[in-house]
């Protein structure tokens, strides 16, 4: 595998922690590629169902209430499923964008584990925020998957019951125990911070990625 070892910034971590944000103003500063969330998604009907089980289940579902209904652990399950299977797709499309002499800004499920055998410490961002706010804030977001998926919610024939057991199967994927594995990784940990400003976060990203504008002049 080729990756382009210096030109590549990656950021992972937990929800709301800001991670879609510095990867789309960073590469606007820097005349860079942003691999956004979900980036691994142009690829996505392409996928053999044998090969990426957990990437297909949504793809191929017939009745989205199923997914809904299950459990915290099995979704759980699922969630960790598709980490795994994006991480295989990401290290292709990496690969592809090598070379290409721009700054990659990705937002990335690549592990801790493999980011340690592919990048260095200045070469990765782990951002988190308090794991109750994936569970508080889940809904209040406009985008449409989130408000179908409440949606679904409200349609079953107990939406509190539906509503509190998503909730559960939110709080499993944002546990203590995955928050504590980021800020133990050895990588740079950005907390996220309501007084700080997205200007401020910024700074202290680039100062950890070494990072000087382009044409700046700088030496």
């Amino acid at each position: 595998m080729s990756l382009d070892k210096e030109n590549i910034y990656y950021f992972n971590g937990t929800a709301y922690a800001g991670k879609s944000t510095m990867v789309k103003r960073l590469a606007e500063k820097y005349d860079g590629i942003a691999c956004e969330e979900n980036y691994h998604d142009e690829l996505q009907e392409t996928l053999d169902k044998n090969e990426y089980p957990c990437l297909t289940y949504t793809r191929d579902l017939q009745d989205w209430h199923d997914f809904i209904r299950r459990t915290p652990e099995e979704y759980a399950s699922w969630i960790d499923g598709v980490t795994l299977e994006c991480e295989r797709l990401e290290l292709q499309i990496l690969e592809r964008l090598s070379g290409q002499g721009k700054k990659i800004f990705v937002d990335t499920n690549i592990s801790v584990e493999t980011l340690r055998k592919i990048s260095d410490r200045n070469h990765v961002a782990i951002m988190l925020a308090d794991p109750e706010i994936s569970v508080k804030r889940f809904f209040e977001r406009p985008d449409k998957e989130k408000q179908f998926l409440y949606q679904l919610l409200l349609d079953e024939k107990d939406p509190d019951a539906a509503i509190e057991n998503f909730r559960q199967c939110l709080k499993l994927i944002n546990s203590k125990e995955r928050y504590d594995k980021f800020a133990n990784s050895g990588f740079n940990v950005f907390i996220r911070d309501e007084s700080r400003s997205i200007e401020d976060t910024m700074k202290l990203i680039e100062k950890s990625f070494g990072l000087k504008e382009v044409n700046s002049g700088d030496s």
